[in-house]
């Protein structure tokens, strides 16, 4: 009898499947990897991640498939739920921080961070966080690689919370906070969180850019769809850096 496979739709990958309570992604150099830390994260007890389990017959990736919804993109967390999201994602932090790589280590980073100070998942984004029954989960980790904790929570930072131009300033600052005091960030370092906002999402607009560019899919195409808003969400988060720096004192 065939393998009943469902098509799982979404903006990078293609190729990815479910088949019955598990997820099959097409391999790449990177997958020993991505495994290598999702057998970490499961080892010691990190349940934001799906669970690895290894290769079915056609050679491709196995996931633990977990069942709930993802957030919607448009920043509707209530300030509860962005303070959960920073806690997941400090938890997260916390537990790769004994991962030891597989060596040699091959990521499949397409952004380059401003550092390498850990593994990072490098698009905690909505889209990629499922609304579990044992809490939050990120999904997609194909991206995973070297970062840094700030490179990682400015971009979900942004991305969970909302900000955008057409959101009031002091909302969006609110919301940023609420992140930022689930994540427990370190005085410090807050400032230079606030800073790297924009960087960051002028990041992920030059990707997009150059794709488009280059001829480099998906990046072309989404860039035809959403260039214009990292754009303008860039210039937006550099505008107001005093903002988003006095929401975080």
């Amino acid at each position: 009898m065939p393998i009943d496979e469902q098509p799982l739709t979404g903006n990078v990958t293609a190729g990815v499947v479910r088949v019955g309570d598990t997820v099959r992604r097409p391999v790449g150099p990177w997958t020993d990897s991505v495994d290598a830390l999702l057998a970490h994260l499961h080892e010691v007890g990190f349940t934001g991640a799906p669970r690895p389990l290894g290769r079915d017959a056609q050679g491709r990736q196995v996931l633990e498939y977990v069942p709930g919804e993802c957030g919607p993109p448009s920043g509707t967390y209530s300030l509860a739920e962005l303070t959960s999201i920073g806690r997941t994602l400090a938890d997260l932090h916390r537990a790769v921080k004994g991962f030891a790589p597989p060596e040699p280590a091959v990521w499949r980073v397409t952004i380059a961070p401003d550092g390498e100070e850990l593994v990072c998942h490098h698009d905690a984004a909505p889209w990629n966080l499922v609304r579990a029954a044992r809490g939050w989960v990120l999904i997609d980790w194909d991206g995973a690689g070297p970062g840094t904790r700030l490179w990682e929570l400015a971009y979900a930072a942004q991305s969970m919370a909302g900000i955008r131009p057409d959101r009031p300033v002091a909302e969006s600052a609110r919301r940023l906070r609420a992140l930022v005091d689930g994540y427990d960030l370190p005085e410090a370092a807050r400032p230079a969180l606030a800073a790297l906002l924009g960087p960051r999402a002028r990041a992920m607009y030059a990707l997009l850019r150059d794709g488009a560019r280059d001829g480099v899919q998906p990046w072309a195409r989404i860039h035809a769809a959403d260039g214009p808003y990292w754009r303008s969400v860039a210039a937006h988060l550099d505008a107001h850096v005093a903002a988003w720096t006095r929401a975080l004192e």
